[in-house]
Order: C-alpha cells, then sequence, then structure tokens
C-alpha cells in the first residue's frame, strides 16, 4: 500500500472510553508504525498524543512513546515506539492498549476548559493540556479576571453533570463553524468532510478534535491556580484538578 494511500480510521472518535484493541500495521517508518485504526489520539489541539503499549504475536510488549498525525499527509497517524524490533512489518497484527489513567485525565481536563470557555466572554489564542493541569490564553487587554471567581464558577457548572455530546457538521458550512469558533490561532479540524462538533448541553458548543468525558460530573473539583498577563492583550489562565 503505497502511503500516499492511507488512511488511519480514528477510533477514539466514536469509542473515547475503550482502551484496548486489535490492529493490522500498514506501514513502518523512521516516523513510527501506522495501523489500519487507533485508539491512541495524535497531538492536536493542545492535547497530547496517547501513549501505551502494543504487543507483538510472539509476545514483544514496546512502549509507545508519542502519538502524531503526519504532517504533510494528515489522515495518517504515527505511533512512535520506543523499539522498532525487526520482526515489527508491514501486515503484522498487533494488541495495543492505552495508558488510560493519562488519557482520562487529559479527557477530563479538555472538557473542563471547554466550561472555562463559557464564562470567559474573549477570543482563546492558546491552549495546552497535561495530566494534571490545564490553561487557555484570552485576548484580554485588562486583567478582568478574578481566580476565585472561575474557581467558584466551574466547580458549578461540574457540579450540574451536564451532558457532553459529540456531534458532527458537514464542512460546507464553514462560514456558521468559524462563527462559533473560539480558538483563533486553530481552525476547526475537517475529517472526512465533515468538522466534529463538541457540545457541552446549554453552555457551550464548538468545533473539537480532542477526547472529551460524557458528563461534566466526571470532571471533578477544580481550581483556577494562577491568573498570568502574557503580553498586553494576552491573559493566561491556569487550572488543576484538586
Amino acid at each position: 500500500m503505497s502511503v500516499h494511500t492511507m488512511e488511519t480510521l480514528a477510533l477514539y472518535d466514536n469509542a473515547p472510553y475503550q482502551n484496548a484493541f486489535s490492529a493490522r500495521v500498514v506501514a513502518v517508518s523512521d516516523q513510527g508504525i501506522a495501523l489500519e485504526h487507533t485508539l491512541f489520539y495524535p497531538t492536536g489541539g493542545g492535547q497530547p498524543g496517547d501513549t501505551g503499549h502494543i504487543t507483538l504475536a510472539d509476545g514483544t510488549c514496546i512502549k509507545v512513546i508519542g502519538t502524531v498525525r503526519d504532517p504533510l499527509l494528515r489522515s495518517i497517524i504515527w505511533h512512535q515506539l520506543e523499539a522498532y524490533p525487526p520482526q515489527l512489518r508491514t501486515g503484522l497484527e498487533i494488541d495495543a492498549s492505552l495508558d488510560w489513567e493519562r488519557r482520562y485525565q487529559h479527557m477530563k481536563m479538555h472538557t473542563c476548559l471547554h466550561l472555562l470557555c463559557s464564562i470567559i466572554d474573549a477570543p482563546v489564542t492558546g491552549c495546552s493540556i497535561s495530566h494534571d493541569k490545564g490553561r487557555l490564553d484570552f485576548d484580554l487587554p485588562e486583567m478582568t479576571l478574578d481566580k476565585e471567581l472561575i474557581t467558584e464558577q466551574l466547580n458549578a457548572l461540574v457540579a450540574q453533570a451536564l451532558e457532553v455530546k459529540y456531534l458532527s457538521m458537514p464542512a460546507s458550512e464553514y462560514a456558521t463553524l468559524l462563527k462559533i469558533t473560539r480558538t483563533q490561532a486553530v481552525a476547526p479540524p475537517v475529517i472526512q468532510g465533515a468538522v466534529r462538533i463538541i457540545e457541552v448541553a446549554g453552555v457551550d458548543i464548538q468545533p473539537c478534535g480532542g477526547t472529551h468525558v460524557i458528563n461534566t460530573e466526571e470532571i471533578g473539583r477544580v481550581y483556577c491556580e494562577k491568573i498570568e498577563k502574557k503580553s498586553k492583550h494576552n491573559r493566561r489562565v491556569i487550572l488543576r484538578f484538586e
């Protein structure tokens, strides 16, 4: 199979809580291995790529140390491995599993950042997520934010146990998508002619390719650790899990 005709089916879009799967290797390169389908989320939208393990038929277990999309052929997802034994080749069937606790923390924080968007009325200029914290940068010229108020408002939304839905919108409705997109630096992700939408019931709706929890109650308690002035028009809000 030519790399130009390859496409990795993203299982995580429809199964964000599944953490193990089997797949066939469709390519091995200096960028990693590509699988016919995967649950491993690739780095993007401020969310880190998943890590985990693959197991070969002979029992060899190899760490997946990162997951990225091909920089040119965006339909291909590369799994970066700690080692590449000689028996690892195209056509091989493998079993794979995620570092689930790490991924689940990313899901909870990513959804929490959508809640943060809903309470700060300003364009988003940057985003970063890790297993224990997350941050958004906002285009705000004045320091009008309060840590205690943000903490109170976020935890109130979390406690409402709001449903989080995955929706899809045709890419042809791009003008409409841009109107609801809060992130200035990143265009809405288009996959197979459609854009994935995340809706927190009654609170927020945004184009987003990341993985999320299905109910805000799963997030647990969070707090606003810090608000930083990064530039004349940039305020950084940093959240942590309690």
